[in-house]
């Protein structure tokens, strides 16, 4: 496989790799990698001068969204099968298909955790998901494109959209009201510190968000989901990987990306798609859920107190 980019999420993909079975990396690209890299793997200034030099199974994109869906379908279109990070894009419109595209996932690792595959295969009748996300973001970490909204969105596109991009796999419907409310509170970055939102769907559904990046807690980003037979269904985690098991049993963030590459593969070899996949193009609603939100939201700028 090829690792394009290596930064803080491409160094996460290598410890994945190093004990995934059957994969062996063939190549890092990036131009200025900013992760401590194994000695003996070639290193490329793009993407392209790596296609031309090996000819991978996988490539991995782990790039800002302002360049990672165009590297992944150029990936794509070289003939190999692509997991592009999330959000891969901020642009719900660049996401008209091209040839190639059926070949390109979106990495959301969490949603192999426990489960999720009986899930998402025979979805339940779901009136109410509740998207709660709280953790903490400090000044080190807005830096270069994380800095302001056009290279990296907000924290729906950011943080959130692991459980939101489940919940609107769950929860059919096109959008027909929102009220939404975007708090910037410490100045850091032109995102926001908060974001809460009611959207109501076709059909009566509802989809709840409460996503902050400001918590003084324990991190943890989870997913409710309210049953039209009235069960509640608790996706659980720091970052949904404990599924609908239980916290102490857990897989690591490795296993599940592991899972996920496996699963890419499966796929590009013509097996019939894993229901825990998420298609480049099943990307295109939650991007236009979410630019509803940040449109039809209230903003709010409190003093910057907490900035220094």
């Amino acid at each position: 496989m090829l690792l394009v980019g290596a930064g803080e999420v491409g160094a996460k993909h290598l410890a994945a790799l190093a004990e995934a079975p059957g994969l062996a990396v063939a190549g890092i690209a990036d131009p200025d990698p900013r992760t401590e890299l194994p000695p003996d793997i070639p290193v490329f200034a793009s993407c392209r001068a790596a296609l031309r030099a090996v000819t991978p199974d996988l490539v991995v994109v782990a790039a800002p969204p302002g360049t990672a869906l165009a590297t992944a379908r150029e990936a794509a279109q070289a003939g190999a099968a692509v997991l592009v990070e999330k959000p891969g894009t901020t642009d719900p419109a660049a996401l008209v298909p091209l040839p190639g595209d059926g070949r390109i996932f979106v990495a959301f690792q969490p949603h192999f955790a426990p489960g999720l595959d009986a899930l998402l295969a025979e979805p339940p009748a779901v009136v109410r998901a509740e998207v709660l996300l709280a953790v903490r973001r400090d000044p080190g970490y807005f830096r270069g494109w994380r800095r302001t909204y056009a290279t990296a969105g907000g924290v729906l596109h950011q943080q959130a959209i692991h459980g939101l991009a489940l919940a609107l796999r769950l929860v059919p419907g096109t959008v027909e009201a929102v009220d939404a409310e975007v708090v910037h509170r410490r100045g850091l970055a032109e995102t926001e510190d908060r974001v809460t939102a009611a959207i109501t769907l076709s059909g009566g559904a509802t989809v709840h968000i409460d996503a902050r990046v400001d918590h003084g807690g324990p991190p943890t980003h989870e997913l409710v989901l309210h049953l039209a037979d009235s069960r509640r269904l608790h996706v659980r985690g720091r970052n949904l990987e404990a599924g609908l098991g239980e916290i102490t049993a857990a897989p690591t963030h490795e296993t599940l990306r592991r899972a996920m590459y496996a699963a890419v593969l499966d796929a590009a070899d013509g097996r019939p798609a894993h229901p825990c996949l998420f298609p480049l193009t099943a990307l295109r609603r939650p991007l236009e859920v979410i630019d509803r939100v940040y449109r039809d939201a209230r903003v709010v700028r409190a003093a910057h107190a907490a900035a220094a």
